[in-house]
């Protein structure tokens, strides 16, 4: 059984948190305020669609509040997931899709999976998020990084 994480719970905190300090002086030109919304690929779009996996609730949550970006994947027709679901439908103007000029299968539930059972993804990660992932201890098979994978002499994983 895939790892399946709340989104709508991962994303709810980011989105309450303050701006700027309000005590500093305010400039003539706005600052633009990021939006926060759920990257994705085709894939998890389509995974909206399985029973029991997703409550409406939250897809419509989500693609309200926050809204989608979502990568194209091959097999895959993310604009007949939206289509195919009404509250997909609704809110499409809140969904926007990206194809991408040169074909990549790497996915999220790629990376934890090589994470999980200690292979590298040296090549597949910028080494900001290795580090992260490392200081806490994300996806790895023990919740360790002593598993399987290589360490260079700079203690990175190869």
């Amino acid at each position: 059984m895939p790892n399946w994480h709340h989104h709508k719970e991962l994303l709810r905190p980011l989105s309450q948190e303050e701006g700027p300090d309000q005590g500093r002086a305010v400039s003539p030109v706005p600052a633009a305020v990021p939006e926060l919304k759920l990257l994705c690929g085709a894939d998890v779009l389509k995974t909206f669609q399985t029973p029991d996996l997703w409550k409406d609730e939250h897809i419509q949550e989500i693609v309200e509040k926050f809204g989608l970006v979502c990568v194209s994947r091959a097999g895959h027709d993310p604009q007949g997931c939206i289509s195919g679901s009404p509250i997909l439908q609704r809110y499409q103007h809140n969904i926007h899709l990206v194809r991408e000029p040169v074909r990549n299968e790497i996915s999220a539930t790629y990376v934890r999976r090589a994470l999980g059972q200690g292979q590298s993804v040296k090549y597949l990660l910028p080494d900001a998020v290795i580090s992260y992932i490392k200081h806490h201890n994300l996806y790895s098979r023990d919740d360790s990084w002593n598993g399987s994978s290589t360490r260079t002499n700079e203690g990175e994983t190869s």
